[in-house]
């Protein structure tokens, strides 16, 4: 029997309408932790959670719009706490290679050749419509163009924090470092403003990124109070060249610069030793684990089970689909859980309410963002996403929250909601149109494709 409780009571008198009730046969409020609330609605007021209540109790309210879904879970919204939205456009342009030749050999020119404003535009706005099919509400971005991905995400409802971009070589988006972050802080500034968005600091590695530059972003980003979004430990080359150059580790030459902080989201951590993960720990600093893409590169597996031991926070990323190629959020969630069991050797590792944690609430509080999204409580945003549960693969359900890290997949999602607003219906974006969408993509295909063959 699931428990069933009420989060805030609702007065007596009718008082002002609420905009949106949202009927769900089971709730997943991830606050308070493990609750899983049978036959719930969760009211929402000018784009804010009010209430989640017994539904019964609900009925005779003055709500503008009521959507039933009798049959669904519903759950925050997931965060997707690392990605490279734009890089969809090359989803499996250059498959099976290692992470350095994938980049040097692949990536790095077919970027050179066609990245611009419209490539990024069109690359996430694809990017959005996935996510959102997916049950993923807000992402984490690394890319070039960041007012081109503004553009993409506001026209899709999502939410995004966008990355200012750091790396020493010039590509068509900006000459050196110091113009990186001078663009990419004039976008932020510009783009301030809009509720759904928010920015972080983004060198790219400690390989693409020199001391100086990493000791400007962190004054830069104490003033700003901003994220720092960093690949960090993917790869025992990584930490190698490091220990050649610099004659320490990268996250201990990032910790002598005062680069390891509350602030900081390390991207893939996979090769950690104990002093790694005791400097992560004591800093406050958060990990995003991206599962897939790091054993599609051969990356290795990051040892989950004694950073949460160890107190790190850690959310979930897709990295981008050129090295997944899914931009799925649940498969990862999956993946995560199952793998911390088989690397820690102990099948109580990553339970399905962490792993649960780990896709909503602890990708937001990497982002600064846990006071208003990541969880289903009163005064947060309404980031609601909406799960068919009746489907036959989904039977018999003797516990939702084991199904949602075992068994539920981003088929199952049907709808959802960014700030109250509905994003996602019956499947369908609202408001991205997908057709033409779909004609954009192929013009860009072909010219990757071409590019690709050697004919472009």
């Amino acid at each position: 029997m699931h428990e069933s409780r009420s989060e805030a009571p609702v007065g007596q008198d009718r008082g002002p309408a609420f905009d949106l009730a949202i009927d769900g046969g089971i709730v997943v409020p991830v606050r308070p932790a493990h609750a899983v609330l049978d036959a719930h609605t969760v009211l929402v007021r000018a784009g804010r959670i009010e209430a989640v209540l017994p539904t019964a109790g609900t009925l005779d309210l003055d709500v503008r719009e009521r959507v039933s879904l009798p049959g669904h879970l519903l759950m925050p919204g997931l965060v997707n706490l690392h990605a490279h939205a734009a890089m969809t456009l090359m989803r499996g342009l250059s498959d099976d290679l290692p992470l350095m030749r994938w980049l040097q050999e692949h990536i790095w020119p077919a970027e050179a050749k066609f990245v611009s404003d419209a490539f990024v535009e069109a690359g996430t706005r694809l990017a959005c419509a996935e996510m959102l099919r997916g049950g993923i509400t807000c992402f984490n971005d690394m890319y070039f163009f960041p007012e081109a991905a503004a553009r993409a995400v506001l026209q899709s409802g999502m939410r995004a924090s966008l990355g200012m971009i750091a790396i020493e070589f010039p590509t068509a988006y900006a000459t050196d470092a110091e113009d990186y972050l001078a663009r990419g802080i004039a976008t932020r500034d510009a783009l301030r403003g809009e509720p759904l968005l928010s920015f972080c600091f983004a060198p790219h590695a400690p390989y693409t990124v020199s001391d100086q530059t990493f000791s400007r972003i962190r004054t830069y980003a104490q003033q700003l109070d901003a994220p720092i979004h960093v690949h960090l430990h993917e790869t025992l080359q990584e930490i190698a060249d490091s220990e050649a150059a610099f004659g320490m580790r990268p996250i201990a030459r990032l910790d002598r610069l005062g680069l390891i902080g509350a602030e900081t989201i390390a991207v893939h951590a996979v090769h950690l030793d104990e002093r790694d993960i005791d400097t992560l720990a004591r800093r406050g600093a958060h990990v995003a684990h991206c599962p897939s893409s790091n054993l599609k590169l051969a990356s290795g597996f990051c040892p989950v089970a004694r950073l949460a031991e160890a107190g790190v926070d850690i959310g979930l990323g897709t990295d981008s689909a050129a090295s997944n190629n899914r931009l799925d959020l649940f498969s990862e969630l999956r993946l995560a859980s199952l793998l911390a069991k088989a690397v820690s050797g102990s099948a109580e590792a990553l339970p399905a309410f962490a792993a649960v944690e780990m896709a909503t609430l602890g990708g937001a509080r990497a982002l600064g963002l846990d006071n208003r999204i990541g969880s289903l409580e009163p005064g947060k945003a309404a980031d609601i996403i909406a799960l068919d549960m009746s489907a036959i693969e989904a039977q018999p359900c003797y516990d939702p929250m084991s199904h949602l890290a075992y068994v539920a997949g981003r088929e199952q999602v049907t709808d959802a909601w960014v700030a109250g607003r509905r994003c996602l219906k019956d499947r369908r974006p609202t408001l991205i149109d997908t057709d033409s969408l779909a004609a954009e993509v192929a013009l860009w295909q072909a010219r990757l494709g071409a590019h690709a063959d050697g004919r472009g």
